[in-house]
């Protein structure tokens, strides 16, 4: 049986026909109750409640949160912060104590890394090396967590980027003793580093 009913979203008042109540399962409730199914408004006006909720006749409120479908939001590891100036990196887990987070190398593939804001060069593994092309054109010297003035095989990268971070041409060490690829200073230099409990923040330097 078709009904009229009014459907109130944002203080609008739009009249609907009642369709086949089975796929959502509120429509059901607001025709026997007869009330007004409310929901987070589309524009700046307030409202009284958050969530989903049905006002009936009485004017009181029932909360409809158990049945009412909301959007998932995923949690992206290498998202940017809202904040101009200040990007986020998600910590995906913790080596000895060091965090370690994804980072997209030439814009099209993701490795883990160690951040460790005492190593003063970037170094990536034998492995990442053979998988990105990088061809070592020289020798230089890195700081490892283990190891002080390493020397290694050093190539270029086209890009790097954590988070909206990025650089591009950035020579790498290539260091055979690293399982996980490390992050250094001649990436993030010109931020302020900040390694909270699940996100390291970089804020550029005014």
């Amino acid at each position: 049986m078709n009904q009229n009913l009014t459907f109130s979203v944002s203080n609008a008042q739009v009249p609907l026909i009642a369709q086949p109540l089975k796929p959502i399962k509120w429509l059901g409730i607001l025709i026997s109750i007869s009330g007004f199914l409310v929901v987070p408004p589309m524009t700046a006006i307030a409202q009284e409640l958050p969530g989903c909720f049905l006002r009936n006749q009485a004017g009181n409120y029932v909360r409809l949160n158990s049945i009412c479908i909301f959007p998932e939001a995923e949690l992206d590891p290498t998202s940017q912060a809202s904040t101009p100036g200040v990007y986020q990196a998600q910590i995906i887990r913790r080596q000895a104590g060091i965090p370690v987070i994804e980072v997209v190398f030439n814009e099209n593939q993701t490795f883990e890394m160690l951040v460790d804001t005492d190593a003063s060069g970037t170094a990536i593994t034998p492995a990442m090396a053979e998988l990105l092309g990088v061809i070592p054109t020289g020798r230089g010297t890195a700081d490892t967590p283990s190891q002080k003035n390493a020397q290694f095989d050093i190539g270029l990268v086209q890009s790097v980027t954590v988070a909206g971070v990025k650089q591009l041409n950035l020579p790498v060490a290539i260091a055979p003793a690293l399982s996980t690829g490390l992050l250094g200073q001649d990436f993030f230099g010109r931020y302020d580093v900040t390694i909270k409990e699940d996100v390291i923040e970089f804020r550029e330097r005014s």
